[in-house]
């Protein structure tokens, strides 16, 4: 007697060993599909550094301080980083695409919440709390993403109560908010920002370090192990089909080898010497050698500083993390893909489609809020050129990620990986010599486009 429940298998539809164990472990074809387009993208990127370019690459040996390709732990860093806002817009984009909706005006969110916390902050609260009050960051932040949301409900009304299409209002709300975050600072740039909101961006100190980063990693597994085997009991007791044992282990192990690795990645990427000097300055410290000029960066007492995960990244994680759990768990969920698969037939069975309308929009303008805070912090400044054009990466993002522009299917992680794909694309490009925004959009553009077609494809296979 095994801990598993079989279901009668078609004769001729095994599909040999490769099949039985996709089937065995529920692995998502796409997200291995995703994951796979990832991984060839870092590795063209790297053997174009490497043998094109000419420059050290740590895979053929050289060491860290030596290699310059496009996998380093420096550059995945800041990769992480980077795709951080345009991630945590995506989970908000694939509700608004799921319902067969679109947000043009993201990144023009985006700007305007992001000018108008600068302005907050150097010309209010400032002179009201004093210079590096400690308030000031968490008024900022709290006000930037109701700033957000306000705007994406306002929107969400005009689409639901006024019949007028998302694509019309939130076209003008594109041109509108960026209208509206140049007049209000007049095309001035604001800065720079409290020094607490700024760590929100990111940066050696805007990060966990070495110790924080492995601890989270840590609990991160502990957490995976558990929502595994809870998920396992609420199958038993729904008498639904249990994954076997072997297969359970091997996806829980995959799943902490994914999060270890990325802790061990994040925390080999060392501080610059100037951040070492500063630390070691403030605690009144003598400064080790291997911080001042010519030292060796990676000895033992400067490896200890590591950078670990950066703040936006464990925002975006957690951003993620909350909106699986609520399109997966909760009545909310079950009614964005019913209003998808059919809204007629939504509507005809009692959902208030009017209301989640306004509910998804005032949730994608809270996510830009989100964004706008992460963008302002890490450059530590409001511009009027903040989040320009983010929209359509943003919609790139979760359509590479399988969102179909056809409704009713989308998937978080999967909108995470397309911001991660996109992000490496244009990453990539800069470091090999091709950083004209020009070759940047003609390749997003291909790369939006050859994923709506895989999607058509995909959607005919298993139809």
């Amino acid at each position: 007697m095994t801990d598993t429940t079989h279901q009668p298998q078609a004769a001729g539809k095994e599909g040999g060993p490769i099949g039985r164990f996709m089937r065995a472990t529920e692995l998502d074809p796409r997200l291995i599909g995703m994951v796979g387009a990832l991984l060839l993208i870092w590795i063209a990127f790297e053997a174009y550094s490497t043998f094109v370019l000419g420059r050290p690459s740590m895979l053929l040996g050289a060491s860290q301080a030596e290699a310059n390709g496009f996998l380093t732990p420096r550059n995945l860093w800041n990769l992480s980083v980077q795709t951080a806002y345009i991630g945590i817009m995506a989970t908000g984009m694939v509700l608004v695409i799921i319902t067969r909706n679109i947000d043009l005006s993201v990144g023009s969110i985006m700007g305007m919440v992001g000018m108008y916390m600068g302005l907050l902050q150097v010309e209010y609260l400032t002179p009201a709390l004093g210079l590096g009050h400690p308030s000031i960051w968490i008024i900022t932040v709290l006000f930037g993403i109701a700033m957000g949301a306000l705007i994406g409900a306002f929107q969400g009304v005009l689409i639901a109560f006024l019949g007028i299409p998302a694509f019309i209002v939130t076209l003008g709300g594109l041109l509108v908010w960026r209208g509206a975050a140049f007049l209000v600072a007049g095309g001035k740039t604001i800065a720079p920002l409290d020094d607490r909101f700024a760590l929100i961006g990111g940066g050696s100190f805007g990060a966990l370090g070495r110790t924080g980063s492995w601890i989270f990693g840590l609990i991160a597994c502990v957490f995976v192990v558990w929502a595994f085997v809870n998920a396992r009991k609420s199958r038993r007791h729904h008498g639904f089909h249990l994954r076997p044992v072997w297969a359970e282990t091997f996806v829980i192990g995959l799943v902490c080898a994914v999060i270890l690795g990325a802790t061990a990645l994040v925390n080999s990427y060392i501080w610059p010497p100037g951040n070492i000097q500063k630390y070691y300055a403030a605690l009144g410290q003598e400064i080790p050698a291997c911080a001042e000029r010519g030292g060796n960066i990676y000895s033992d007492v400067c490896a200890s500083f590591g950078h670990g995960f950066a703040y936006p990244v464990l925002i975006m994680i957690v951003v993620a993390i909350a909106m699986t759990i609520m399109m997966t768990q909760t009545r909310f969920g079950r009614y964005v893909f019913a209003i998808g698969g059919n809204p007629e037939a939504a509507a005809l069975s009692g959902i208030n489609t009017r209301a989640m309308t306004v509910k998804i929009f005032t949730l994608m303008g809270g996510l830009a809020g989100i964004a706008a805070v992460i963008g302002a912090a890490r450059q530590n400044s409001a511009t009027n050129a903040m989040g320009n054009l983010d929209e359509l990466y943003v919609i790139a993002a979760a359509v590479v990620g399988g969102t179909s522009l056809a409704g009713g299917v989308g998937t978080i992680y999967g909108a995470i990986i397309g911001a991660l794909i996109l992000t490496s694309l244009q990453t990539g490009m800069v470091l090999i010599g091709f950083g004209d925004g020009s070759y940047q959009r003609i390749v997003i553009g291909v790369a939006l486009v050859l994923a709506v077609f895989l999607d058509i494809l995909y959607r005919k296979r298993i139809k």
